[in-house]
């Protein structure tokens, strides 16, 4: 199997994409370890099922991806699978034209009974465009020894978790550690705080523009969110950290929890894994039902892909129960098929228990506009930094609402 390997956004971009019959180019954000090499398993499958198809796999790393996409779905060639969202983020691209129609994969591979779930999520106009490969639970990931070790136990409400926070501090143990130096790990948070204040269904109007950023909801979230920078929850200097640069607190023991996706398992060391719990991010309104974070990935055909059969085989195999056993395996993210194994990792299983009795959402900037969403991380960032400007965040943020949305 080839494997091409390129090093930045720029060559992605510009690179010369092999188009040939027998040819299949793949475009791939899974930059990670455990997600790289589980593509290129199920690339190794496909080629000994397909040999007279040669693929190659070109990666990206993960935040450099998000730009280079919007270049190789312009140009005159593409590659012929590439890796998204689902969801709002998608959307776009679907309504310019970007992404392939392929509701033949779906209904040729009994897709609409087998991925039902997830099919919502990348149907536009009655039409699929994408292939979930995985999703994946959001809560909260803690030191299992460090929280014993300080009597701590699992919180039901966010005044205990709180409470949490203080007591590690008094340890000298931070209790959350987090790095938003690209953002969108500080929307996670913001997600959770929203579904915990006002509930999925305001949450969902919110990111759809339905609701002013001025509105008194979203500043009593803001404000409970205020609660755990006043109490010290937070690590210090994050705004410089990437998300895989704020796992080493953790791994090092000076950090107590993370409030991430399941993916952050496959990313630690064996013994530290060994010491990690999970647990559902806990009330502030117990009336609400819990809203999760369940954001779904994707595979895609570029409407400028060069070797289109080829890549529909590609999305049919890589659609298999079997194919998609080898992504759960390996990378702690849940199959969309029904006919996948059950997982037997036990994050995963306590992912998919949670998400089997809550209500759902992609992620913030999932389930808003690109736009919207970088507008609004920006501002969730500056208010973790100096919570007494929310007054301005939430103007800007509204005046970013109206000329992307419209007035009210």
């Amino acid at each position: 199997m080839k494997k091409l390997i390129l090093a930045s956004a720029a060559a992605l971009a510009f690179g010369a994409f092999a188009h040939a019959e027998g040819e299949l180019v793949i475009a791939s954000n899974a930059s990670d370890a455990a997600p790289k090499a589980a593509l290129e398993e199920v690339v190794a499958m496909f080629e000994a099922a397909n040999p007279d198809i040669n693929v190659t796999i070109n990666t990206t790393e993960h935040e450099a991806y998000k730009t280079s996409i919007r270049n190789f779905l312009v140009a005159d060639e593409g590659p012929d699978v590439g890796m998204w969202f689902a969801g709002n983020r998608m959307a776009g691209f679907v309504e310019n034209g970007l992404f392939a129609d392929i509701s033949d994969v779906w209904s040729d591979n009994g897709l609409l009974d087998d991925m039902s779930s997830t099919a919502a999520s990348v149907t536009f106009g009655g039409a699929q465009y994408g292939v979930p490969y995985a999703f994946y639970q959001w809560g909260v990931y803690a030191r299992g020894d460090i929280m014993e070790a300080n009597g701590i136990s699992v919180p039901d409400t966010y005044d205990e978790m709180l409470a949490a926070c203080e007591t590690l501090n008094a340890a000298g143990i931070t209790p959350f550690t987090i790095g938003t130096k690209f953002l969108w790990t500080a929307a996670g948070w913001f997600d959770y705080v929203n579904m915990r204040t006002n509930g999925l269904e305001y949450h969902i109007d919110l990111m759809l523009g339905k609701i002013p950023y001025t509105d008194d909801g979203v500043r009593a979230t803001f404000a409970n969110w205020q609660r755990a920078v006043d109490a010290g929850c937070f690590l210090e200097g994050h705004q410089n950290l990437s998300w895989q640069e704020a796992q080493a607190p953790l791994i090092a023991g000076e950090a107590a929890m993370y409030v991430m996706g399941n993916f952050l398992i496959g990313n630690l060391p064996a013994e530290t894994q060994d010491q990690m719990t999970f647990f559902q991010f806990p009330d502030i309104d117990a009336s609400l039902a819990r809203g999760e974070d369940a954001p779904t990935d994707l595979y895609f055909i570029p409407s400028n892909a060069q070797n289109m059969e080829n890549a529909k085989k590609f999305l049919a195999f890589a659609s298999s129960a079997e194919t998609l056993n080898v992504i759960q395996n390996a990378t702690g993210m849940l199959s969309p098929h029904a006919g996948s194994e059950a997982p037997t990792d036990r994050f995963m299983q306590a992912g998919a228990e949670m998400l089997s009795r809550s209500v759902t959402a992609q992620f913030y900037d999932r389930d808003t506009t690109p736009e919207m969403a970088s507008a609004g991380m920006k501002g969730m960032v500056e208010f973790m930094l100096d919570p007494s400007a929310i007054d301005d965040i939430l103007e800007d943020l509204e005046d970013a609402r109206e000329e992307i949305f419209g007035a009210l």
